[in-house]
């Protein structure tokens, strides 16, 4: 039922192009993934995000656990028919999401301190950001979840270690390959690919190790983790060329939360296939758009011949300026001849178009950027 298959390999990079089969169809990769956190893409309808090309979506195990919860999704019909996008899911195990929204975060009904989460080996004692709830989830909780919510591609439920010290990461990453073992005897569905997630900071002996650990179990797919918590770029990049150096050629691998473009570019040249991350979406309910430049002040995106630069629209430059944000892209808020004056205005008045528009654009951006990277890939350029 899933099936990798590599079309095109490049001869001067780990890069590829690759279709991966689902129940839901194919993704071709590279591919990025919209966050869809709460079972929507921000201000994008589906059939917004397969106008502006995207092809699966991500889903928050975390944040559908707590609201409307898992048991009602499936009774509905499973995310698919929930959300109505009719192309592949992924969903995250919620491992992340139990541990970063308890650090020094403040719940929203109250604006309290959330307290921390507290890690046993048979899982995770949590404190909802909703309301300060306390919560238990096992990794054998978390696919019983993710089978409720019916996403083609599940996640096992890992801990990602926030802290330097090698000890203490050695310790995550074998807990995280024990609740691997506990997530694969739990799991049921055959339509639903689980991918295991590899551990072990910026230390190359367990990432090699865990990378190995992976691969002996023969899974679908597979996912580097703890790769966007903090590390400097260079960083995040020698990992994933440790891991992408032992991880299956012959299966996707999956580079967690990454997004910004020049960390794509830089990503996939190291052989990584997919991606997600909530900042093409986040940065436009910021005013922030991503535009093609080839300013010297801008961000190389190494291969391409282009780079970019981020407007900011709050800027008083842009009041009166009738230009819209990229002359060269097809997106519809460009197409239609939006101005920056209109799209500042909006924002500036709290206006959901606004939002809407920017989105718009910047996932266009970023669809755009994978496409001209499968361009070069071809043409032996990349």
């Amino acid at each position: 039922m899933f099936e990798y298959k590599i079309s095109k390999q490049s001869k001067i990079s780990k890069a590829r192009i690759g279709i991966f089969t689902t129940p839901h169809g194919e993704i071709e990769t590279p591919v990025f993934m919209p966050v869809g956190s709460v079972g929507a893409v921000k201000t994008m309808s589906p059939r917004d995000l397969k106008a502006v090309g995207a092809q699966t979506v991500l889903a928050n195990t975390y944040h559908l656990y707590l609201r409307p919860g898992a048991r009602l999704i499936k009774k509905i019909g499973g995310l698919h028919e929930f959300t109505k996008f009719n192309g592949p899911i992924l969903t995250d195990s919620g491992g992340y999401q139990v541990f970063s929204l308890s650090e020094g975060k403040r719940r929203k009904s109250s604006n309290q301190k959330i307290k921390s989460a507290e890690i046993t080996e048979n899982g995770v004692n949590f404190y909802s950001h909703l309301d300060g709830s306390k919560h238990f989830i096992a990794p054998e909780d978390s696919i019983k979840i993710q089978e409720g919510l019916g996403a083609d591609i599940i996640m096992a439920f890992d801990e990602c270690p926030s802290v330097s010290d090698k000890s203490k990461t050695k310790s995550a990453m074998e807990r995280t390959h024990r609740w691997l073992l506990r997530c694969l005897k739990a799991k049921h569905k055959l339509n639903q690919a689980l991918f295991p997630i590899c551990q072990g900071g910026a230390f190359k002996d367990l990432r090699v190790q865990s990378a190995k650990f992976i691969n002996s179990l023969n899974l679908p797919g597979s996912a580097i983790g703890g790769v966007s918590v903090g590390e400097s770029k260079e960083k995040i990049y020698q990992v994933a060329d440790w891991c992408t150096d032992i991880l299956d050629i012959n299966k996707p691998r999956y580079l967690m939360g990454i997004g910004y473009p020049e960390d794509i570019v830089e990503a996939v040249t190291r052989g990584i296939d997919m991606f997600d991350c909530v900042l093409p979406t986040r940065l436009a309910r910021h005013k922030i758009a991503w535009v093609k430049s080839k300013k010297r002040s801008a961000v190389k995106l190494r291969g391409l011949g282009y780079g970019y630069v981020q407007i900011d629209l709050s800027h008083l430059r842009y009041k009166a300026d009738e230009s819209v944000l990229d002359s060269s892209c097809d997106c519809y808020t460009c197409n239609a001849g939006f101005s920056k004056a209109y799209l500042r205005h909006l924002m500036g008045e709290d206006e959901p178009l606004g939002i809407h528009l920017l989105t718009l654009h910047n996932l266009k951006f970023t669809f755009d950027l994978i496409d001209a990277i499968k361009s070069k890939i071809i043409a032996g350029k990349f």
